[in-house]
């Protein structure tokens, strides 16, 4: 009869495998047809937003805390009458990573609505309208970058923007309507007003990032130019996953609602009012 050695090594091994097939067949059954929608949402007495620390979406001013996303927010807690928490995440590709993984229930930050994130989830009616600007520093700046006006003049320049931004679709769209290439850097620590610093502080020559953050900020950066476009006026919406219809549809009808109101108006002019004078 053959005996048969197994090293302690390999026993390790084993048993770390097995415990990892565990972890991961505990997650499939347990969590694997779990469902998440307005009912859910309701029974847990809880609705998690994701939104974007800046100027516009949600910021700390003081002792207190600002914020179209932010305001938007509270006044939903008063509608659905149950407790919001906005979280706040810099990383655009981290909110969907959360949002899949059902550790929040909202996408609450300026997202253009694009064909293939409509393939993979759903999206409120449209809460603003935006556009894609470039960052560049002005021709009396201390270290003044080639200022560009023609969409042509993009050619073989590299421009930031932050990882996985919906605006990379546009700037490849872009590169196929110019003839020529329009290298992207993507970073994937920072966001539009992080990049935008950065441009002023002349660590990059270029940034992409949305109007209505690169209005709020023109006047701490005097040195910097936002009048080239990159993309036309696009719609941008509240973003939930596909499973959410019922949430979705109760969202719908309460910014339907909510946008005929003295309330909603004086929050948007709040932040936006002197974007678009």
């Amino acid at each position: 009869m053959k005996t048969i050695k197994v090293s302690l090594q390999s026993i390790v091994l084993l048993v770390i495998s097995l415990i990892v097939i565990s972890v991961l067949l505990w997650k499939f059954y347990a969590h694997g047809d779990e469902k998440r929608d307005f009912a859910e949402i309701k029974k847990s007495k809880i609705i998690r937003i994701a939104t974007e620390y800046n100027s516009v979406g949600y910021f700390v001013s003081g002792d207190s805390i600002k914020g179209f996303q932010y305001e938007l927010a509270l006044l939903l807690k008063k509608r659905f009458g149950i407790q919001v928490e906005v979280i706040p995440i810099m990383s655009f590709e981290e909110s969907v990573k959360r949002l899949n993984e059902r550790d929040i229930d909202i996408v609450a930050r300026p997202i253009t609505i694009t064909t293939q994130l409509r393939n993979q989830y759903r999206f409120t009616q449209p809460i603003l309208l935006n556009k894609q600007v470039l960052v560049q520093r002005k021709a009396g700046s201390v270290k003044p970058s080639t200022l560009i006006r023609n969409q042509i003049e993009l050619a073989k320049k590299t421009l930031f923007v932050h990882k996985n931004s919906p605006v990379l679709l546009r700037i490849r769209n872009l590169c196929n309507e110019i003839g020529d290439t329009i290298y992207m850097k993507e970073d994937d620590k920072y966001g539009d007003e992080q990049l935008i610093a950065m441009v002023s502080g002349g660590a990059i020559d270029y940034a992409v990032c949305d109007e209505s953050i690169a209005r709020q900020l023109q006047a701490k950066y005097p040195d910097l130019d936002f009048e080239t476009d990159i993309s036309f006026t696009q719609l941008q919406a509240w973003m939930v996953r596909n499973e959410s219809k019922t949430l979705l549809d109760s969202l719908n009808v309460w910014l339907k609602e909510l946008k005929k109101t003295e309330e909603y108006n004086r929050i948007y002019e709040k932040y936006f009012l002197k974007i678009e004078k």
